[in-house]
């Protein structure tokens, strides 16, 4: 009943919840897109960044959002309530305050991780590399603050999801996503859009 009566009041105060969905690049968030998209969800997207061989399904991205670090006028995330819109793990710091975030918050292994992100360079044409130890610290870092803020905003409420969880035993996933956005998603057609042979990047279990 306390729980209802602060789920009432917050969604005063800040209207429909956003749905984000994050994580590190390269660490499923597309592959939860489109599970949301095919439960019947609206996303936010501009249609931009189209499909290719690294996201054959599609990336679900709204642009604009990679400039949320800078920009000073947000108010357009605001025409995201009752949607979902796909911002980068470090980017949420960046949201808002004047909403509330849903955030379905995408783990994977980092070496997985690295070693996707390391393809798609690749295949885009740059033959920079990094140092695999650094950025390793940088993304564990990024994770612990998302975490954190999350957990210390009253806005942020946070799921996190295993990818290679989601792959092996997408019901689980599409069950747990459905009761944190209320219960009422086709679970059924998230497990259709989750496609095994798409995780090409396997870390040794």
């Amino acid at each position: 009943m306390l729980s209802t009566i602060k789920n009432k009041l917050r969604d005063k105060k800040y209207g429909e919840p956003i749905v984000v969905v994050s994580g590190l690049p390269r660490s499923g968030t597309s592959m939860m897109m489109k599970m949301l998209d095919s439960a019947g969800l609206e996303i936010m997207t501009d249609g931009e960044r189209k499909a290719d061989i690294d996201n054959p399904k599609g990336y679900y991205e709204y642009e604009r959002v990679k400039d949320l670090e800078k920009e000073q006028d947000k108010s357009y995330v605001r025409a995201a309530r009752g949607k979902v819109l796909k911002v980068i793990s470090f980017l949420l710091k960046d949201l808002p305050d004047d909403n509330q975030y849903r955030v379905i918050f995408l783990r994977r292994d980092l070496d997985e991780v690295l070693a996707s992100q390391d393809k798609m360079i690749a295949r885009l044409g740059s033959k920079d590399s990094t140092d695999a130890e650094p950025l390793k610290e940088q993304y564990r870092n990024d994770i612990i603050r998302a975490r954190l803020m999350c957990r210390k905003k009253n806005n942020f409420e946070m799921l996190e999801v295993h990818y290679r969880d989601t792959v092996n035993n997408p019901a689980n996933t599409a069950r747990a996503v459905s009761e944190f956005l209320g219960g009422k998603l086709d679970q059924a057609a998230m497990l259709a859009a989750v496609d095994p042979k798409l995780y090409r990047n396997r870390a040794k279990s």
